[in-house]
């Protein structure tokens, strides 16, 4: 570059200073500003505006702040940085703070040429987090130029959310409700995915035949899949769906350059051969693999994350070999999950229904098994719904039977068991949750042109609908009275249904029934994914601050998967049982993962004891779930074929009580021999699925993640928190700064460390920089800002990280003050400062310095050439010219010396002066140390890719020479008792 101005160097353009980026030409030169973030690089052409070298002004002799101004001074500065000099480039510019065992994936990506990596940590753990910061070093790094997102249309706009807040990823939605509106933008023969970089897709929309080309074609660089374990299929599956998705993934990631980040917590499902399907899509070979074996063991080990909460809960301790205790991290799960399991018993009229339904329905089945076995499967399927909405509301019920079943348009038995599957499964499928909260119907095809079946048909469901009401339907009395206990004991809960009448009628019945600050909303799949949110968010305003309100959420199960509910919810409520236990886990998990404050979430299961279907449900599937997952820790999902045996035995049994009302002698010959069908049936399965869950827990173990150990974890630890600074830091820079600044704080009772912010009173310039972050309307109201020590913070709260907008608008307010020796109004940070203390017995100068480092990143895609920042504290004792320096341990703990004396201001600056005049001195010094701390960040960038050696040649770190002193503080010893200062 012919320009004087190389990379690094500072200019002055358009009244203020910037630093010179690689992308620089000789005719254009890319700027960022000092300190800024990416978003704020702009061009400049030195041939049409003047461009001048510049150099940072030294501090000012008269600027003096007090004791607390040069720790504000870092801080502010550190917050600022958005473009870190480490080997994780994305950490200073995204908006989470990584909890130290989510950066294990991380480093495991950072050692492949190609990420292949299958994240498969406990429900609420992080996975999502885990693959953003994966996904947004790649990005950063340059490693990857594109991205999508494959997962349910359900989860979408949340995936968008999650990287648009967190990491800075603006998606776009491909979804079958958006292709439209996009495809009319492009250009003649552009593909949608070359006009998009970064993509959020439906993977049931894009697996089509019809768009699955084109996606494979232009597909980015980086894709993440979630709930991957919905994506392949088992060997002898039937469901065209998986086998459509795994026929797209097979494409995928057959290209062998390709990063691939498959996301689930639950990657064996109980079939071996799907699992085998899963580890294919990473890498071919560990299809094969022996996994019985240390040598298969080890091959699987790179590329296959498996942790549960107990592994992460308390994280770099002791036992790990570290010494540090201020790099010891413990994850506020909650404790445990308390269960209650409330029964109720049918009303007289209920049972009456219940037993003219069963009736009606064994007829139909006994009926049907005469003419074929199309007929009998589409009998059966409909004998299900039937009885399925029958224990779920009168109104699930009333809907059922005035509606005609999907399966009566089955042409054969197969078609007819396809379509009636999810009747019995409660599909762990999250695309499968879309429309299955609707209602079933209950008609066969003979029951449309049969007048007598129509009729008893209409009967029944007028015999339903007057039921409604707590004062026959004891169900919702048992509700009631369960939710006003949880109410009072100052919980939140979510009442899960499984079908969309059935919410909407426990909603309408609730209202005004739980006091009157308790606030009712249902969502169900009537609403698009938005919709749902928003509701959520219009729930959780309604309640508002007041502290009596309550918030009841009523709920299908287009929620059971994930949402994040556990800021506005602490407790879970089934009022229907699903058939597949993994289902309560899923609804459970909703409210029981990171960033629950409750220390135990509450779940009440409500289960009829004499309708025939809730007892053996409970007994058999719900409660054997929750003893393995006691036992394990971890949930292990229920076998299929023989869970499905047992709730068929059930309605077998049921139907065959109908049956008995016509043949009462035989009535205890069927009782007995059906009833120990199903004891057999539920052995079998009790069996098979203790064995599956002996194999997940030698899995476990097996799998555990040794190829990251925890000294290496605590070392980048360690080096990300003296760049871009600790939580404690953080806390208190933002209490002090605030309170200079005429902000009212008030603790939390409880004692957490969080606390709240009325900014009314502080200056406007302040609520000008927090308006964009926090939500301009919480400013203007002065409603108090919410701080929160957990990093998963709620809409409207901020959280006490770096990166929190919130957090960062404070530090750039504080740093252009301190800077801005001219400001009028309060200034938390000073550039200099005189301070008297007994801690020092001679005088001791600490300087806060910012380096600027040329940075030269070999990656897969070519090489990038970037400028990034650093702050760091030098302190000496006795003059500039003959400094003694200290070791950084002592220069940092200058930061925490109070004073015990007062200086007299004429005193302060005479001596803050000859101190600044003589400070060229060190220059030299400066300069030395910032080539060590060049030469240290290469090691560490070489340390973190060390597995990856092509990517390591080429690396190189060189540091600009002039570095900036931003500040300049004078400590010296107190005068002693009597003495005059």
């Amino acid at each position: 570059m012919s320009t004087p101005f190389s990379a690094g160097t500072l200019v002055s353009a358009r009244g203020r200073d910037w630093v010179v980026l690689p992308e620089s030409e000789p005719d254009m030169l890319v700027l960022r500003p000092l300190g800024g973030a990416d978003d704020d690089i702009a061009a400049v052409f030195p041939d049409f505006e003047p461009v001048t070298s510049a150099q940072f002004a030294p501090p000012t002799p008269t600027d003096l702040g007090d004791a607390r101004a040069a720790g504000l001074l870092r801080s502010a500065l550190r917050i600022g940085f958005r473009s870190g000099a480490g080997p994780f480039r994305s950490l200073a510019g995204i908006a989470v703070e990584p909890r130290a065992y989510q950066l294990v994936p991380l480093l495991m990506a950072l050692r492949q040429r190609t990420v292949r990596m299958l994240i498969s940590d406990d429900v609420g753990i992080g996975k999502t987090v885990e693959a953003g910061l994966i996904a947004s070093e790649l990005l950063a790094q340059g490693s990857a130029r594109g991205l999508a997102v494959l997962c349910s249309p359900a989860l979408a706009e949340q995936w968008q959310k999650e990287l648009r807040t967190k990491f800075g990823i603006d998606a776009e939605l491909v979804l079958a409700s958006t292709v439209s509106r996009l495809e009319r933008a492009l250009d003649l023969g552009q593909s949608l995915f070359d006009r998009h970089s970064y993509v959020i897709v439906s993977t049931d929309f894009i697996k089509s035949t019809r768009h699955r080309d084109d996606f494979v074609r232009h597909c980015p660089d980086l894709v993440i899949v979630d709930e991957a374990h919905t994506c392949v299929a088992a060997d002898d599956t039937t469901a065209t769906a998986q086998q459509l998705r795994f026929t797209l993934l097979e494409r995928v990631a057959a290209d062998p350059d390709r990063h691939l980040l498959l996301v689930t917590a639950t990657p064996h499902s109980g079939k071996e051969s799907a699992f085998r399907n899963l580890l294919g899509l990473v890498r071919p070979e560990l299809a094969t693999v022996d996994l019985g074996t240390e040598a298969g063991r080890r091959a699987l080990a790179p590329y296959f994350v498996h942790r549960k909460r107990a592994d992460v809960r308390q994280y770099l301790t002791r036992e790990d070999g570290l010494a540090d205790d201020s790099l010891r991290e413990e994850t506020t799960f909650p404790a445990d999950r308390h269960f209650k399991d409330e029964t109720y018993k049918l009303s007289a009229a209920y049972r009456a229904l219940l037993d003219d339904a069963i009736a009606y329905a064994s007829e139909r089945v006994t009926a049907a098994d005469r003419q074929g076995r199309r007929e009998a499967r589409i009998a059966w399927w409909s004998a299900i719904a039937l009885l399925r909405s029958l224990v779920s509301s009168p109104r699930a019920a009333a809907q059922t039977l005035r509606t005609r079943s999907a399966t009566a348009a089955a042409h054969t038995a197969e078609e007819a068991d396809r379509l009636g599957a999810p009747l019995t499964s409660d599909s762990a499928d999250t695309d499968a949750l879309e429309g299955l909260d609707t209602a079933p119907g209950a008609e066969t095809g003979e029951a449309v042109t049969d007048a007598g079946g129509a009729a008893r048909l209409t009967a029944l469901a007028e015999q339903a609908a007057a039921l409604e009401g707590p004062t026959e339907d004891r169900k919702l009395a048992a509700l009631v009275t369960q939710l006003k206990a949880l109410l009072k004991d100052g919980y939140h809960p979510i009442v899960f249904c499984r079908y969309i009448p059935t919410a909407e009628y426990v909603a309408e019945h609730l209202d005004n029934k739980l006091g009157k600050k308790t606030v009712v909303q249902a969502v169900t799949g009537t609403l698009s994914p938005q919709q749902r949110i928003e509701r959520i968010e219009k729930l959780a305003d309604l309640a508002g601050d007041d502290p009596a309100a309550r918030r009841v959420l009523v709920a299908t199960d287009c929620l059971s998967e994930g949402v994040n509910l556990q800021h506005h919810f602490d407790a879970v409520v089934h009022y229907d049982l699903a058939w597949n236990p993994t289902r309560h886990d899923q609804r459970e998990g909703r409210v029981d993962r990171y960033g629950q404050r409750r220390g135990v979430v509450r779940v009440v299961t409500l289960y009829g004891s004499d309708n025939g279907i809730d007892g053996k449900v409970l007994d058999v599937l719900i409660r054997k779930h929750r003893q393995i997952r006691k036992d394990l820790g971890i949930s292990v999902s229920v076998p299929d074929a023989a869970s499905t045996g047992v709730t068929d035995a059930i309605v077998e049994w049921l139907l065959l009580r109908g049956r008995e009302a016509s043949n009462p002698q035989q009535a205890s010959l069927f009782d007995a021999d059906e009833y120990r069908a199903i004891d057999k049936k539920a052995a079998a399965l009790a069996a098979d699925w203790q064995s599956a869950a002996e194999r997940e827990k030698t899995s476990r173990s097996r799998f555990a993640q040794h190829t990251i150990h925890p000294e290496e974890v605590a070392r980048e630890v360690a080096a990300i928190r003296d760049t871009l600074g600790r939580a404690g830091e953080i806390r208190d820079f933002v209490r002090h700064s605030l309170r200079a600044l005429d902000g009212v704080l008030r603790d939390d009772p409880d004692d957490t460390g969080d606390f709240t912010a009325d900014v009314s009173g502080t200056p406007a310039g302040l609520r000008d920089a927090l308006a964009p972050a926090i939500g301009g309307d919480l400013v203007e109201t002065g409603r108090p800002i919410p701080f929160r020590t957990i990093t998963a913070v709620d809409r409207g709260q901020a959280a006490l990280v770096r990166t929190d907008p919130t957090v960062a608008a404070l530090a750039g307010y504080v740093l252009n003050a301190a800077l801005d020796d001219q400001a009028t109004g309060p200034r938390p940070a000073r550039r200099c400062g005189v301070i008297r203390t007994r801690t020092v017995t001679t005088r001791t100068t600490l300087l806060v310095v910012r380096y600027r480092f040329h940075l030269t990143l070999p990656s897969r895609t070519g090489t990038r050439q970037l400028v990034a920042e650093d702050a760091r504290l030098l302190a000496f004792t006795g003059a500039p010219t003959a400094a003694q320096w200290l070791t950084p341990a002592d220069a940092l703990a200058l930061l925490d010396v109070t004073a015990d004396a007062n200086t007299d201001p004429g005193f302060g600056e005479r001596t803050m002066r000859r101190v600044l005049d003589e400070l060229p001195a060190v220059t030299d010094h400066l300069t030395a140390y910032g080539h060590d701390l060049a030469a240290e960040l290469l090691a560490s960038h070489r340390r973190v890719r060390s597995a990856a050696g092509e990517i390591v040649r080429g690396l190189a770190v060189t540091v600009q020479d002039h570095a900036d002193v931003l500040g300049a503080y004078v400590y010296l010893p107190a005068p002693t008792a009597g003495a005059v200062a």
